[in-house]
């Protein structure tokens, strides 16, 4: 079996190319710069642009599965190249967004909607993963938290259950070796709803440190995110926060019944990357 993995400079992608590596598969990373890719003794690195059509039937011949990385713009030829190569599997990468109230005028659910619509009116069997926040979003506070030993945020009540990279990377390992667990959605969440002053708090206690919540308006939080995002991609972040605040996010026990084992925990995230977050 040939498993192409898209977007293999993410978190995700690069956590899971050794895993499926050490269940003897044969992995083909690929990146639109695949020169760039560190990957295992094995892995075939490949050109797979999800934004250029013309790198799709090269990348897609010969493979048995795929991860799939959410990215509407040219889905259809994707899945018709796919199709044509004979993949039976795809898993993709999409986000628990999808499931909220308001999901069609959402910019980051209308993305991965579009892709899982494409999916299912294609004749391959698809599973989804729909992972909520990720753990490593709070990479994005590491420089202010470094520097000033705060962090800023609009709404330091919102909550989230956020969910370590390894677990997504090990839920798709399994959907992706075991053919039983194929089709279907899984929502995958981390083991706890935590408002974003008590990620601070765990990030303090793991690095030892002091570290405090400012909280900005949703204009100045905006503006701060300018060159990091879209801007329609800020206000659906933004619309989140607001709808979550005081409000405990959805925890689920789908990793566990994926992987076998608990879901980890923020603090555990926050031990691993406490490096990040000191001066």
């Amino acid at each position: 079996m040939t498993v192409l993995i898209t977007g293999s400079r993410g978190k995700v992608a690069t956590t899971l190319t050794p895993l499926l590596r050490s269940h003897g598969l044969t992995v083909r990373a690929a990146s639109a710069s695949p020169d760039k890719l560190t990957v295992p003794d094995g892995v075939e690195r490949v050109v797979c642009d999800l934004d250029d059509p013309a790198t799709f039937a090269a990348a897609l011949s010969g493979v048995t599965s795929v991860f799939l990385y959410a990215n509407p713009r040219h889905i259809e030829e994707f899945l018709a190249e796919a199709e044509a190569a004979g993949v039976e599997h795809i898993t993709l990468l999409s986000s628990s967004s999808v499931l909220e109230p308001g999901a069609d005028t959402n910019a980051i659910a209308a993305m991965h909607s579009a892709v899982e619509r494409a999916l299912d009116r294609s004749g391959i069997t698809t599973t989804f993963l729909r992972p909520g926040g990720f753990a490593g979003n709070a990479l994005g506070w590491a420089w202010s938290a470094r520097t000033t030993g705060t962090v800023d945020h609009p709404v330091p009540a919102t909550q989230s259950s956020p969910i370590h990279e390894t677990d997504i990377a090990e839920a798709a390992l399994a959907v992706l070796t075991r053919p039983e667990l194929r089709g279907g959605a899984h929502h995958l969440t981390g083991p706890a709803s935590l408002s974003v002053t008590e990620q601070v708090a765990v990030l303090a206690e793991a690095t030892g440190r002091p570290l405090t919540v400012n909280s900005v308006s949703a204009q100045a939080w905006k503006e701060s995110m300018a060159e990091f995002m879209p801007a329609a991609v800020a206000d659906a972040l933004l619309d989140y926060f607001t709808s979550h605040e005081g409000h405990p996010d959805t925890v689920t026990t789908t990793v566990e019944a994926l992987t076998g084992h608990p879901a980890r925990t923020f603090a555990s995230w926050a031990r691993e990357n406490a490096d990040a977050f000191r001066p």
